[in-house]
């Protein structure tokens, strides 16, 4: 466990694995890089692992919002300055998904390969109001009050009524992540837009998204897909929104 001052912030992070390339893992909105424990655990023995606290998230700073997500690509790239990073492999689920984006589209040449996870790049109509929404309830009647419609766009009916100690784990992870730090991240996701500069994307990139992911379905990862004709592409079965606790 380490922490970084970096563009305004105190950025909290972890490295696990002493050898291999670099691979950097950023975690979805009202999560903290403990999301990836399971993934470290396989990783760590080829790969200097790399996870971190995403503004507003876990023990990172959560300065009053609203945040971008230029913002927040630049949070991550003052990290790999520190550190000495210079390329990495990314994979980014949800929220990291589009860091991911907004990152390697300011720095193409940063990226050994990309994976994209349970996200999107174009933002709906609705999003304004969508997100705007949520913020207001977050804001009104704490995160407590977002955990079940949370819970309903993230996992399967199956998975949540089966798994009730992980459950458990993610339950307290959305009530914890500061209201500052939500509503800050949720106006950056609302403004997503990087779907019509896919094709800038040089690195090998692999979009994948859970069969039965509410929150960013697999149509928006097909369209994606479509304009990254050179992109590796993976429906994953029996999983939701946040893919890599129930697959």
């Amino acid at each position: 466990m380490a922490f970084v001052h970096v563009n305004g912030i105190d950025l909290h992070y972890t490295v696990n694995g002493t050898k291999g390339p670099w691979i950097t893992l950023s975690h979805s909105l009202a999560c903290n890089l403990s999301a990836w424990d399971a993934q470290v655990e396989v990783l760590q023995k080829d790969f200097r692992v790399l996870r971190f606290d995403s503004r507003g998230h876990g023990q990172t700073s959560a300065p009053p919002g609203p945040y971008t997500l230029e913002q927040m690509a630049s949070d991550v790239h003052g990290l790999f300055l520190h550190l000495g990073i210079k390329r990495t492999h990314w994979l980014g689920i949800s929220m990291g998904g589009m860091i991911g984006q907004t990152l390697v589209l300011g720095h193409p040449n940063i990226f050994n390969s990309l994976v994209l996870a349970d996200t999107t790049s174009r933002r709906p109509e609705n999003a304004i109001q969508m997100w705007g929404e949520r913020i207001t309830k977050a804001k009104s009647q704490g995160m407590g009050a977002m955990v079940e419609s949370t819970l309903t766009r993230w996992f399967s009916d199956e998975f949540r009524k089966n798994s009730p100690e992980v459950i458990k784990d993610i339950v307290s992870g959305i009530e914890t992540t500061s209201i500052n730090g939500f509503s800050g991240c949720c106006a950056a996701i609302s403004h997503i837009n990087t779907f019509d500069r896919l094709k800038e994307i040089a690195c090998p990139t692999l979009i994948m998204v859970g069969e039965q992911d509410h929150g960013t379905p697999p149509s928006m990862a097909i369209a994606m897909k479509e304009q990254m004709p050179s992109a590796e592409f993976h429906i994953i079965p029996n999983a939701g929104h946040i893919s890599n606790v129930e697959q």
